[in-house]
């Protein structure tokens, strides 16, 4: 045995490692050397091999014992040891625990048992405004209900399923098979009930066989203050039907949110532009800004400069959790220049620079490409802002 590695070296843990630690490391090699996961590679089927020893000894804790004691040689005859045959069909509950049943020996759920009905899902479209301050909306679905001819049974009246003869009722059938590691046990769903457990021999005229009958329905849905784009609400009990009297699903409701023409939001923080006048800006004073509780007055400075930001505190979006709490709402202000003015507003204008110290001739054909103009201060300002 002395060309074997040590086990603990093998799974890559400590001589003093506890149980769960050992099967963790064992399953971290399992999945990464295991043959379905690498076809044909010789090596990883080695070390996958070499794993499953290694952990089929150290996870019992009477061979584990033996081996810390006398090494390798306590499963080949020697130091005392009674001989250890490494069969993988002992693994079965092994693999079973680990890969979920794909070698067998993990534990059958019983096909009888009630059973959650599964979830449903669909969308609603809301507007900026209703994600933020919440709606009530109303969806309609088609939803199944429990038969009321077989009550659920999917058996005609009169009659009831009856227990499936290939697997007894369990709903699974098990069988071996040799493999490379040597014989297998295997469990499958049964082909002939399809895991119920029971067959329908008669079935339901109305529900041909399913237990249940679907039909429209309008269901209403609350959204709540501050839901964002792609989030779901959830309303238990309106999914699908249990199995075996088991509880119904779920119903989630994705949220989708139209884009707004002014604002934009990132978590409960609200953002937008509002344009200013180059007045406002140069002298400061109150300006009107849009929220989404409507037009606010704020103060700005004399002399605010364009794509100054400004934090408005508590005129975001509320917060899921408390809508009276709020994030805050940043806007970006953008000085306008004008495009177009007439002689008077010109004629401002020019006293206006020659006054900041600067030239600017406006008397001339504005059309006229040979006229040179010597840039004055508010020249140079509004180069800046159609930058």
């Amino acid at each position: 045995m002395a060309d074997k590695r040590d086990y603990y070296e093998v799974l890559g843990v400590d001589k003093n490692a506890d149980d769960a630690a050992i099967k963790k490391a064992y399953r971290v090699l399992a999945k990464k050397y295991h043959p379905d996961a690498n076809p044909g590679d010789q090596e990883a089927e080695a070390k996958f091999k070499e794993a499953s020893e290694a952990y089929a000894v150290l996870s019992d804790s009477e061979k584990r014992q033996k081996y810390d004691q006398f090494g390798h040689a306590a499963f080949d005859g020697g130091a005392g040891g009674g001989g250890f045959e490494f069969n993988f069909e002992d693994m079965g509950d092994i693999f079973g625990d680990i890969f979920g049943g794909l070698f067998g020996g993990g534990r059958s759920r019983n096909p009888n048992a009630p059973q959650k009905g599964a979830n449903i899902r669909t969308s609603i479209r809301v507007t900026f405004e209703e994600a933020a301050f919440g709606c009530e909306k109303e969806i309609e679905l088609t939803l199944k209900d429990e038969c009321s001819t077989c009550h659920g049974t999917g058996a005609k009246p009169g009659t009831n399923p009856v227990t499936c003869s290939k697997c007894g009722g369990k709903g699974q059938v098990m069988f071996t098979q040799q493999s490379l590691f040597g014989m297998v046990r295997n469990v499958q769903t049964c082909p002939e009930c399809k895991g119920k457990g029971q067959v329908i021999k008669d079935k339901c005229p109305d529900c041909y066989g399913t237990g249940y009958k679907s039909s429209r329905k309008k269901i209403q849905v609350t959204v709540p203050a501050g839901i964002d784009n792609g989030q779901s609400i959830r309303i238990r009990g309106k999914g699908e039907p249990g199995v075996n009297g088991g509880e119904r699903g779920d119903l989630l409701v994705e949220v989708v949110m139209s884009r707004h023409p002014v604002f934009e939001r990132q978590d409960y923080t609200v953002y937008s532009e509002s344009p200013i006048t180059f007045a406002q800006a140069a002298l400061g004073g109150d300006v009107k800004i849009k929220t989404i509780d409507g037009e606010v007055l704020f103060n700005i400075k004399p002399g605010t400069q364009t794509n100054t930001k400004i934090r408005l505190k508590n005129k975001g979006i509320p917060t899921l959790r408390n809508k009276n709490v709020r994030g805050d709402h940043i806007v970006t202000l953008v000085v306008q220049v004008p495009e177009r003015m007439n002689a008077e507003q010109k004629e401002a204008l020019k006293i206006f620079d020659t006054a900041m110290g600067g030239s600017l001739d406006v008397s001339k054909d504005e059309n006229n490409k040979d006229d040179k103009k010597k840039k004055g201060i508010f020249d140079k300002i509004k180069d800046t802002f159609q930058d």
